[in-house]
């Protein structure tokens, strides 16, 4: 642990001001060990040296030289030693919020009031005492909300990781490293958002599995950073290989996007830019908003991660909070990242009237606009929404998202560009041919004819096609592209007064995702027509030694 780290320095101003009680929610608990024993013997960090005192339910209290303290498992002998203890000393208690009440366990009243009662003897002693709560999850009992304060304690930074790695290296000394100084900083860098000992542990994977440290060293931490993600059950990797050009049409979005790519670079500070916050993309269903989140992660070379809003709502309580809080931190962890947050309304939409949670929804809600707002990591949000009239208007402001973009039925270019797509990438390769050409007379023919419907139609068309040439085992023909389209009601026709309210809202709230020249008029009808109200709206620590 460095001396000038800012975790040290600031859980060591909370020791120096006598705070009694202090919270740290992590799963490290050696790190966090660590920079306990850190603090407690830095004349930097603090004045007074004191001893560490470890409790726990098998042991009870364990001092400096590992001995046991007799007759303290109990929580209140634990309690009761603190209290009587004269030693200038830090009382680290492990998973004592069992005691707070978690799960289907009720709180232990009789735990909380002898902590409160202790609260003198701890705060204004002659000696200098701090208890420390370390647990993996935030469990505060209402009664002791105003005693114990809370600490972060975020994941390893890129220092700290590189410095392991270093250190593993240095254990293995037959370790065959073509990486070198530049590699292994990439390589820490990947590992960001992991634990130190997760990250210690994909590091170990990589080594044992070829021998050595490589390029393709690289694709074993994304793997294992895959598999950690994946276990937290509210953030998830998104792989993808799409890019710009999967994305047919939506130019004016697709050139925002293009236009802060790279903003968190050295380059884009000189020129005193912001970096982007995020983008709501609204509008009708099936038209592109998740197509353009995935194709996001290749365009900008950024990882991706997705972000379920309801998995962090749980039955715990206080647990969702916590939830939200992770998974923000994690996302913090990887930056710079993609934080995507599909079909938002879901999640967030009602907050503006009671919702029978005790409050736990507005307080997630409030959690995440906080971080909006706040947020210095480079973390871009990109959130979709089909129902943008279920979200609260707090969500909306400017200062929450850089730009709000309207998605709406394909212009007749924009399925052009949907149609060739589609059928480039499902014509190629092992297929068995095609009485098609695939020029323009064929695409004007497909975009003419399928007038309202959105991209996710066209691709069901070029699908639906398809299934009939292989049923028949022959190529594809027109005709059976004219059967599929002759089959679909869009979703123009089965939602039209959907989208129209849709377009009165973004009319005057939100940018076209479309470019303005390629723009075609609508009718109050979605499906084409004259004019009329509601049309056009789309304007304006030491190594580990390995069996390798």
């Amino acid at each position: 642990m460095r001396a000038d780290s800012k975790i040290a320095r600031d859980l060591a101003n909370l020791l120096r001001a006598r705070f009694a009680y202090v919270y740290i929610t992590t799963w490290e608990e050696e790190r966090a060990m660590e920079t306990i024993r850190h603090i407690a013997t830095s004349p930097e960090l603090i004045r007074t040296p004191r001893k560490v005192y470890q409790w726990s339910q098998v042991t009870g209290f364990v001092d400096p030289d590992g001995k046991v303290v007799h007759e303290t498992r109990r929580p209140l002998s634990a309690i009761s030693f603190i209290r009587r203890c004269e030693e200038d000393a830090l009382f680290v208690l492990k998973d004592f919020h069992v005691y707070f009440g978690v799960d289907h366990r009720p709180a232990d009243f009789e735990v909380i009031r002898a902590m409160r009662d202790a609260l003198p003897d701890i705060k204004y002693s002659e000696s200098m005492k701090n208890v420390i709560i370390l647990s993996p999850r935030t469990v505060v009992p209402e009664d002791m909300q105003k005693e114990i304060s809370l600490f972060e304690f975020p994941l390893p930074d890129e220092a700290e990781i590189a410095e392991a790695l270093a250190d593993m290296v240095a254990e293995n000394s037959g370790l065959r490293d073509e990486l070198g100084p530049e590699g292994h900083a990439r390589l820490a860098r990947a590992a960001l958002g992991l634990t130190l000992q997760e990250a210690e542990n994909a590091f170990a994977r990589a080594i044992v599995s070829r021998g050595c440290l490589d390029e393709e060293s690289m694709r074993v931490i994304f793997e294992e950073k895959n598999q950690v993600i994946k276990k937290t059950g509210i953030l998830e990797f998104v792989s993808s290989d799409l890019d710009a050009d999967d994305i047919g049409g939506l130019e004016n979005l697709k050139a925002w996007l293009a236009k802060r790519n790279n903003a968190w670079s050295p380059e884009a500070s000189r020129y005193n830019v912001p970096a982007p916050k995020g983008v709501l993309v609204t509008g009708v269903p099936g038209c592109g908003k998740s197509l353009t989140a995935k194709a996001m992660s290749s365009m900008w070379g950024l990882p991706l991660l997705k972000l379920d809003l309801g998995k962090i709502f749980s039955g715990l309580v206080g647990s969702s909070e916590e939830n939200m809080r992770r998974a923000l931190s994690t996302a913090e962890a990887v930056a710079p990242s993609i934080l995507w947050v599909d079909e938002i309304e879901k999640g967030l939409g009602g907050m503006g009237g009671p919702s029978g949670d005790s409050g736990t929804s507005q307080r997630v809600f409030a959690t995440f606009l906080t971080w909006m707002q706040e947020k210095e990591a480079p973390v871009f949000v990109i959130a979709t929404a089909n129902n943008i009239a279920g979200l609260p208007p707090e969500l909306l402001r400017k200062g929450r998202f850089d730009e709000i973009f309207f998605v709406d039925l394909p212009t007749r270019g924009e399925r052009r560009q949907i149609f060739q797509v589609h059928l480039a990438k499902r014509m190629r390769g092992d297929y068995i041919g095609s009485q098609l050409t695939l020029d323009d007379g064929l695409l004007d023919h497909l975009a003419d004819r399928t007038e309202g419907f959105v991209g996710a139609e066209i691709e069901q068309v070029v699908v639906s096609g398809l299934y009939e040439a292989f049923f028949a085992r022959r190529p594809l023909r027109l005709s059976d592209l004219d059967y599929a389209i002759d089959s679909t009601v869009p979703l123009s026709v089965t939602q039209s007064e959907t989208i129209v309210e849709l377009r009165r809202w973004a009319n005057v709230r939100a940018v076209a995702a479309t470019k303005r020249e390629d723009l075609q008029a609508y009718a109050t009808d979605p499906a084409g027509g004259d004019g009329g109200d509601g049309g056009d709206v789309r304007s304006s620590r030491g190594g580990r030694s390995l069996d390798f």
